[in-house]
């Protein structure tokens, strides 16, 4: 198989992941799919020809696609230029090549995606020949909706921490403010304390791609995190931390884990988990999923979809719109359940 290392010493795929995370701004986890992805294509490609790729010579073939003294450099085919001069009938090979292996329309989607980038990124740049990826089309799917849980349920899972100590209390702040703002978990770890501003009922989020929003807080999320806060400054352990917490080189994460550090995404699943289990709901349900709950119960109660779009920190509305389908399905089942004239003849 073509291993990572050997991929990412590819000067042609280096140059790509720097665009995606300087340029892009894509999250180190989107980055990492792109280049399993991209990893893919060339382990195909590396197959086909059934031969070692020469490092050196690959660093001048890359070289050669924008400066042309160095073609004459290059000693026979390299694996870039088959990259760099790809054709709609190698991409269509590759992609019979992925249906064999029976992924699912959404994987087999974001795998023609990662080539429509790097395709596109590189024919831009004078890298590729042509862009085959013009002449590629993606195959439709249908739209999953988002799972949402219901307020009672929400409530139930709110109420699940305790309140006696720090971290009980830092639990329901999180959770609180998970479904106070829709917030994504990435964006909730990122949090710092002085992101807040109580005084407007409002929260600072970075978001994806580096973009930043201002959020709305909810009168629970405030007395919740209020509450956290009181008890971790007077806390024998946390209270030193935070009286400190202006004069680090960094400002100080909001969610402290209990070494004083702060959390990452998997130990707020982590938590949940735990919630989750307490209340007797089902373990499938998500940080993302309390993001979905507060969009659907939003719309459900008559805020217009720009307004959600902007909240959740959406880049086009029709990634919204999705909530709207979740939204008028339970309208429909509420109807078929309890019309006189709604069951078929």
């Amino acid at each position: 198989m073509f291993g990572e290392s050997r991929m990412t010493t590819l000067p042609i795929t280096q140059s790509f992941a720097s665009y995606l995370t300087d340029e892009r701004h894509f999250s180190p986890y989107t980055a990492r799919c792109y280049g399993a992805d991209l990893r893919q294509f060339i382990e195909y490609l590396v197959d086909e020809a059934g031969q070692p790729i020469d490092q050196a010579n690959e660093e001048l073939a890359f070289k050669a696609r924008t400066d042309s003294n160095a073609i004459q450099m290059v000693k026979g085919s390299t694996l870039t230029q088959t990259i760099c001069e790809a054709d709609a009938d190698l991409i269509r090979a590759y992609l019979g090549f992925l249906g064999e292996q029976n992924y699912s329309p959404a994987t087999m989607a974001r795998k023609i995606a990662t080539l429509r980038s790097f395709y596109k990124w590189g024919h831009r740049n004078g890298f590729a020949t042509i862009n085959p990826m013009t002449l590629i089309r993606t195959p439709r799917q249908s739209k999953r909706l988002p799972k949402a849980i219901t307020v009672e349920q929400v409530e139930r899972l709110l109420s699940a921490p305790t309140e006696h100590d720090v971290l009980g209390r830092r639990d329901r702040a999180m959770l609180e403010t998970l479904y106070s703002t829709g917030i994504r978990v990435s964006e909730l770890v990122g949090i710092n304390y002085n992101d807040m501003d109580i005084e407007n009922e409002a929260m600072h989020v970075r978001g994806k791609g580096r973009k930043e929003r201002i959020v709305p807080l909810g009168s629970h999320a405030i007395r919740a995190i209020a509450r956290y806060v009181e008890l971790l400054a007077s806390d024998p352990k946390f209270g030193p931390i935070w009286a400190n917490r202006a004069n680090g080189d960094k400002p100080l994460p909001l969610f402290l884990n209990k070494h004083g550090k702060g959390l990452s995404s998997r130990s707020v699943r982590r938590k949940l988990d735990k919630y989750l289990g307490m209340v007797g709901l089902d373990s499938s349900i998500s940080p993302h999923t309390l993001r979905h709950s507060f969009a659907t119960h939003l719309l459900e109660n008559g805020a217009d979809l720009r307004s959600v779009q902007e909240l959740l920190g959406h880049q086009s509305l029709s990634t919204t719109q999705v909530y709207t389908h979740l939204s008028t399905s339970r309208v429909e089942e509420a109807y078929n359940n309890a019309h006189p004239r709604a069951e078929a003849g």
